[in-house]
């Protein structure tokens, strides 16, 4: 009796399997995009459902992922933090921040001038890649010469409508309603969330700060003499809102800042059913939340989550953003909504720098309203979603076993964790003598916590320097356990 015939291999598990094996061997790397599942089908004269069949069957094995409206990327195989403990989620006492916490700060932002160092930590996107600077450009001069007034008259409050309502306009897509007569420009993010502060605190007052947190917030605290207390926060969940609420409940914090949409240094995000809960946190205790919306408008995927801010029906959030990280650093447009504390906060702008450049304002509002913003932070998304992944790939390879790193949901941080027997601190020394700096985790706390972790920001091109740059780090941080 005869044999019975070789059963062929499906078409789709080959390709599946040559697929697998390039990403093995790094000839797919992580955050490359595969071909479409139409060119892929035409160049290998294959259906397009066997394509279909062999994409889905690498993100059932977690090789890929599915990006709607953008095709499949390769995953990164690095690990994520591990869920936090219920012990976790106790809050620790208020404190000011401490000396060594401040120094460190200040000699990271000091190394961060040099000209001969490449910053691997650097949350500041550098050229035509990330910026439409020519478009912009081209705008400013056509105002200039079209309305030279711009130039020579004071610029005063509450400046150019057309940009207070494009920013509401654009605002929805986040899912807040927002009113042109309650936006307030500022210089930045950063002033915006000084006024917040100016107008909820007082000398002394105690401020609910996230663990860990935006680092500039720590000086900038300490300069208002307000104390903090740490409250856990984790990519998983954010914010842990157990800890918040027992704080408010015993009424040991004047307000709260919290960045609950692609966090700095996480990059990750609380969901939607939290920020609700926070919001009505803020108004069943009558306390204040500065909402952080930074890196909002960055997320990967679409429909955009919404905010805290869009969940608040009283007024108790402030939610403070600018156009710094998504289309132009160098104007440093921000803004603010305040909700009842609107009055006293364009009070404190008008005593502070009385408003912004109306040009800068009128030029950004112009460029909003002709469309190239939407099409610019679309594009802009899609390529920060592949540098993080790309940069989650480095550090898998660069970095010792058992690094792990945080998944992010939108903008170009990552929150990295080495193993014990690591020091980021000392790391940072010793990477500076190489002409490589890094923000370590220290800096990230005001009781200088997180003394294993750092955060790399994935907001320029992967050169050879750069990548090289990395795997230095990873072979510093590795030696440190030998």
């Amino acid at each position: 009796m005869p044999p019975p015939a070789a059963i062929a291999t499906p078409l789709y598990q080959t390709l599946t399997e040559e697929l697998r094996e390039a990403i093995r061997d790094g000839r797919l790397v992580a955050g490359a995009r595969l071909p479409s599942v139409r060119e892929a089908a035409n160049s290998r004269g294959i259906s397009i459902n066997t394509v279909l069949a062999a994409y889905r069957q690498l993100e059932a094995n977690g090789l890929v992922d599915a990006r709607p409206q953008s095709g499949y990327f390769v995953r990164s195989q690095l690990a994520v933090p591990p869920a936090p403990q219920a012990a976790a989620a106790e809050p620790s006492s208020a404190i000011a921040a401490e000396s060594t916490v401040l120094s460190r700060i200040a000699s990271v932002l000091a190394a961060q001038t040099r000209p001969d160092t490449i910053d691997l930590s650097l949350a500041c996107p550098k050229g035509s890649d990330f910026y439409p600077g020519e478009k912009l450009g081209r705008i400013v001069a056509d105002l200039t010469r079209r309305h030279p007034e711009l130039l020579t008259d004071y610029s005063l409050p509450p400046g150019p409508l057309l940009l207070r309502r494009e920013i509401c306009r654009h605002a929805t897509e986040l899912g807040m309603q927002l009113q042109p007569d309650a936006i307030l420009l500022t210089n930045g993010c950063m002033e915006a969330l000084q006024l917040a502060l100016h107008a909820t605190t007082r000398a002394g007052d105690t401020v609910g700060l996230e663990s860990p947190t935006y680092f500039n917030l720590i000086p900038l605290l300490d300069r208002l003499g307000l104390k903090a207390i740490e409250i856990p926060t984790h990519p998983e969940g954010g914010l842990s809102l157990d800890a918040l609420e027992l704080l408010l409940s015993e009424g040991r914090l004047k307000v709260v800042v919290t960045m609950p949409t692609v966090h700095n240094p996480l990059g990750t995000s609380m969901s939607p059913a939290n920020k609700r809960r926070l919001a009505n946190l803020a108004r069943t205790y009558k306390v204040p939340v500065i909402e952080d919306a930074l890196y909002a408008e960055l997320q990967f995927s679409t429909p955009l989550q919404p905010t805290a801010k869009a969940f608040d029906r009283d007024g108790w959030i402030i939610v403070c953003a600018s156009y710094t990280k998504t289309l132009a650093p160098g104007m440093r447009v921000g803004w603010m909504e305040g909700g009842r504390f609107g009055r006293e906060l364009a009070e404190l702008k008008f005593c502070s720098s009385v408003a912004q450049p109306a040009l800068l304002g009128e030029a950004i509002g112009r460029f909003l309203e002709s469309g190239g913003y939407a099409q610019h932070i679309r594009r802009l998304r899609r390529t920060y979603a592949a540098q993080t992944e790309r940069l989650r790939g480095l550090i898998h390879d660069a970095f010792p076993a058992g690094t792990r790193a945080t998944q992010p949901s939108g903008g170009f941080l990552v929150w990295v964790e080495l193993p014990e027997g690591c020091d980021t601190n000392r790391l940072f020394d010793l990477a500076l003598r190489r002409g490589i700096g890094m923000t370590p985790g220290k800096l990230y706390s005001p009781s200088g916590r997180y003394t294993r972790h750092l955060r790399l920001s994935g907001c320029y091109p992967f050169s050879d320097r750069h990548v090289h740059a990395l795997m230095t780090l990873g072979e510093l941080a590795g030696a440190q356990l030998r």
